[in-house]
């Protein structure tokens, strides 16, 4: 069957699937079996192209270490090569698998890179959801701010044991109340 009109023979095809021979002026080539097809049949799943896989980009995910490895134009048996061949590399460790979940009680959040914060009381990190130190359980007493209050509280109590109850502000009471040499004279 040969394409296009009387008055212009080579203007188009027909499609090439044996229920339609439809005269179309934009053909498409399948780029895995090279038949021409109409829009209508042009994918692979719309003419049932024995060829389907050539050249498809597919990922297997490694049941391991989780790791995905992309393949091309390769058939079924060759996946599990494949898998072995990654397998005995050194490439798949099986600590990897595990993803890091939020420490949070009951909480199954997977920590992923956008999913994470570090809390700034007790630098443990959790999910979005737990960022905030009520949410969480925080050890407040981790935090970096609480030490330096404990130190100046310590040097407080201990200059206090010093003194000994000696001058414990009785001369500045009673010079405040009556001023020696008063600064400003009355008229």
């Amino acid at each position: 069957m040969e394409g296009g009109t009387e008055a212009y023979p080579d203007l188009g095809r027909h499609c090439q699937l044996s229920d339609c021979h439809q005269l179309d002026f934009l053909p498409f080539t399948c780029h895995a079996c090279q038949k021409v097809f109409c829009v209508e049949h042009r994918s692979c799943k719309s003419h049932e192209c024995p060829k389907s896989d050539f050249n498809s980009r597919m990922v297997l995910v490694c049941e391991i270490c989780s790791m995905s490895i992309e393949t091309t134009g390769c058939q079924v048996e060759d996946h599990k090569a494949i898998l072995r061949k990654h397998e005995e590399s050194g490439d798949c460790d099986p600590k990897k698998k595990k993803k890091p979940t939020c420490p949070v009680k009951r909480c199954k959040g997977i920590l992923t890179f956008s999913n994470t914060s570090t809390c700034k009381t007790c630098r443990i990190q959790v999910c979005l959801r737990h960022r905030f130190p009520a949410d969480h359980p925080c050890n407040r007493t981790s935090s970096s701010s609480q030490p330096l209050v404990k130190e100046a509280n310590n040097k407080f109590l201990t200059a206090l044991l010093a003194r000994n109850g000696k001058d414990c502000g009785n001369r500045s009471r009673a010079s405040s109340s009556t001023p020696a040499n008063p600064s400003v004279k009355a008229c």
